[in-house]
């Protein structure tokens, strides 16, 4: 078969609901935390609730505005809830992440983080003034991704948190074990931003060898090239990624864990892309 055949095939378009391939994964994690109960009352189709959660993620529309398709609205969002409650979307993400890692795809050797600001329309938690929105009320995620992009890690705060403030929150956050640095050199590159005694520390206290680019510091040597090669763009693609989701992309969750669920199943998704290029490969039990 063409290459350019081939990679038709393996080309996904933009999810808008649970594959089946996916729905094999995700499954078993949801069985194990919601088991059906013996009697009573049927529980939700939890492959539609997650159907409905995506369309949300994507559309950013209100709850109550859901395609009647997906059932009662107050259904959808009280599951959406009890799922971030009980970390049912990150460990989702995990799942995706692990089973990558099984099949060699998940890259530890070159790491990346950075942070983006985005609008806040409501009251809640981490929220605060937008030096670069007229200190409008804002949310910045903070990112940590693999050689590849894929994202590991994230954390939220107020858009005035400083990103050297997030940068141990962020590689906290991160779903998978990390390799032990002591077998697997990790290198974490950064911009400017974490030029200061806080980023170099975060780096260090994670064991992370540091590539920091320093204030000042110019980006061609005297010949007109490059340095050294940039490995930092992986981590603003995969933001521009999530920001593609227009609930993630202005934030209209007054709860700040129901925000940081979206961005989670985000996160899954893109990691399901990734298993879709590879096959579906071996389906791994977490």
């Amino acid at each position: 078969m063409p290459a350019v055949e081939r990679s038709a095939e393996r080309c996904l378009a933009t999810i808008w609901e649970v594959s089946d391939e996916l729905w094999e994964r995700i499954e078993p994690i949801l069985a194990g935390l919601y088991p059906p109960a013996p009697t009573g009352r049927p529980r939700a189709d939890l492959r539609r609730v997650l159907d409905a959660i995506i369309f949300r993620l994507r559309s950013g529309c209100q709850w109550n505005h859901l395609p009647e398709r997906f059932g009662p609205d107050s259904t959808v969002h009280g599951w959406f809830q009890r799922f971030v409650r009980d970390g049912a979307l990150e460990e989702i993400w995990a799942q995706l992440v692990r089973e990558c890692e099984a099949l060699g795809a998940v890259e530890w050797e070159w790491q990346a983080a950075d942070g983006v600001m985005g609008k806040s329309r409501f009251e809640g938690a981490k929220r605060g003034p937008n030096p670069t929105d007229r200190a409008k009320q804002g949310t910045k995620k903070s990112v940590i991704v693999e050689t590849s992009g894929g994202p590991l890690g994230v954390a939220i705060e107020g858009a005035n948190v400083h990103d050297t403030k997030l940068l141990a929150a962020t590689i906290d956050a991160i779903v998978v074990e990390r390799p032990d640095p002591d077998e697997v050199v990790q290198h974490l590159c950064l911009d400017k931003a974490y030029d200061n005694p806080t980023g170099q520390a975060g780096c260090e206290a994670a064991r992370y060898v540091a590539h920091i680019r320093r204030i000042g510091e110019e980006k061609l040597d005297a010949a007109g090239n490059k340095t050294h090669p940039a490995r930092r763009w992986v981590v603003e693609r995969t933001i521009a990624w999530l920001q593609k989701c227009r609930a993630i992309l202005i934030r209209y969750d007054k709860n700040a864990e129901n925000y940081l669920g979206l961005i989670q199943l985000a996160c899954a998704l893109l990691w399901s892309r990734r298993l879709h290029r590879l096959g579906w490969g071996t389906r791994v039990l977490g």
